[in-house]
């Protein structure tokens, strides 16, 4: 079945670029693409696309207003895609239940790769800004204000998630472990559990804020 996507940017001819990449993929669909965030939560209620593309700075109700307003639900998955690379964006859309976050320069297979992994319940966020948003995100918050896990993680879950903090794509952390993909997706759901995280950007977060990564490169 094809991701079904809504578009919310109130540029024109960024919502037709982007309306032209996704759809040149044959397992995405672009059900429609509105100008504010209004029409984006009317499009959410009418077609439940299962991801919003979703801008920050638009006319009445801006993207963190909206990705508030649909925190907790299981649908749309929501990916941020901006001009302006601005930690306190970044941190309000991830903190308010963005599972993705981009910059509008980005190359179109990472547009195309975001929208997967939110449709799969994964997270991607553009690299240029993954770990300085995790050191900056730990580095205000003290590290015994970490969220404690239900249960100890493992030696390997610990490998896995340093990765992750590093900003390592699922297949990196493969390679770099000796693993298959299917192993780390494992270990990545049991770590996700364990922390109640909603995807791994919070696990990567997690990792920072405990301290996980001291010393790592």
């Amino acid at each position: 079945m094809s991701i079904k996507v809504v578009i919310a940017d109130d540029q024109e001819m960024v919502r037709t670029g982007f309306r032209m990449i996704l759809e040149s993929r044959t397992d995405i669909e672009v059900l429609a693409d509105v100008v504010d965030g209004h029409a984006a939560l009317e499009a959410v209620e009418r077609l439940q696309p299962d991801v919003l593309l979703l801008d920050i700075r638009m006319p009445g109700l801006d993207g963190l207003e909206v990705t508030r307003r649909l925190a907790g639900r299981e649908r749309p998955r929501i990916v941020i895609c901006t001009t302006f690379d601005l930690d306190e964006y970044v941190h309000a859309a991830l903190h308010g239940g963005a599972c993705g976050f981009l910059l509008k320069d980005a190359s179109p297979e990472m547009l195309v790769e975001a929208v997967r992994a939110a449709a799969a319940g994964d997270s991607l966020v553009s690299p240029a800004i993954t770990v300085r948003l995790l050191k900056e995100l730990a580095a205000a918050r003290p590290s015994d204000g970490a969220r404690t896990p239900s249960e100890p993680l493992t030696d390997r879950e610990r490998d896995v998630v340093r990765c992750l903090a590093r900003g390592a794509t699922n297949a990196e952390i493969a390679g770099e472990l000796y693993v298959s993909l299917s192993t780390v997706k494992t270990h990545l759901a049991n770590v996700q559990a364990k922390l109640g995280a909603r995807n791994r950007v919070e696990i990567a977060a997690w990792a920072w804020e405990s301290g996980l990564t001291a010393g790592a490169a």
